[in-house]
């Protein structure tokens, strides 16, 4: 029986939450090993793991995987949450990148000086309320169905999900004038895996804080300053 898979990444959100969410949603088991040094992230790259130089990296099925994107649509296809048809699929497709659009405005906020984080907050609210959230109300009112695609739960709502969860800790109330998408969080948090997820415990990871961004500008090497978008 194949293991576990196995994620390497650091203590944090980062590229590699919404791993974590997926895998979660599956009921997948995962382990986790964290970089806290720079040491650790040079022996993944003598060692030949790391394709392109970079994490998020995860071994699954015999390989080791690199490129966000190419991990999450592995194991949306490997549990069946990616659609029935390629119809479907496109959808997905379109959905979760619309959603990493909006994630993209948030990634690097904790990187931010605490001037740009007041500007990069608005910024992400606005974008939120005026770009992403009123498609998908629509896309939700308009097929009157509890899913985003094919009316069956897939990777597009696992991602839907947590860029929400992510704008409401920007702005508590941000879903106040979306009906449907106040409903579609509801429904989608009450389904039995990702409430286990959302549950303290769990493998979900806080919001980053002072010593995250630390570890990571330690580890990679980082030492220029983020701009916000």
């Amino acid at each position: 029986m194949a293991g576990k898979p196995k994620l390497y990444y650091f203590d944090g959100r980062g590229k590699m939450e919404s791993i974590r969410w997926l895998f979660a949603a599956a009921g997948v088991e995962f382990e986790e090993e964290f970089l806290e040094t720079r040491e650790q992230y040079e022996k993944l790259l003598q060692g030949g793991s790391l394709l392109f130089q970079q994490v998020p990296m995860v071994e699954i099925d015999g390989m080791k995987m690199v490129q966000t994107r190419a991990i999450l649509s592995y194991i949306a296809a490997k549990y069946n949450l990616y659609g029935k048809d390629l119809k479907e699929r496109a959808l997905i497709d379109t959905y979760v990148g619309g959603t990493d659009d909006l994630m993209s405005f948030i990634m690097m906020f904790p990187f931010l000086s605490a001037e740009d984080k007041e500007k990069q907050r608005a910024v992400i609210v606005q974008k939120a309320t005026s770009r992403y959230f009123p498609a998908y109300e629509k896309v939700l009112k308009d097929h009157g169905q509890d899913f985003l695609v094919g009316n069956n739960f897939s990777w597009a709502d696992v991602h839907l999900l947590e860029a929400i969860l992510m704008v409401e800790e920007k702005k508590s109330d941000v879903l106040s004038g979306f009906p449907q998408l106040q409903a579609f969080k509801a429904r989608i948090s009450s389904i039995p895996t990702i409430k286990k997820f959302l549950e303290p415990g769990s493998q979900r990871k806080p919001v980053p804080d002072d010593k995250y961004v630390e570890t990571v500008r330690r580890v990679l090497r980082m030492y220029y300053d983020i701009k916000a978008n």
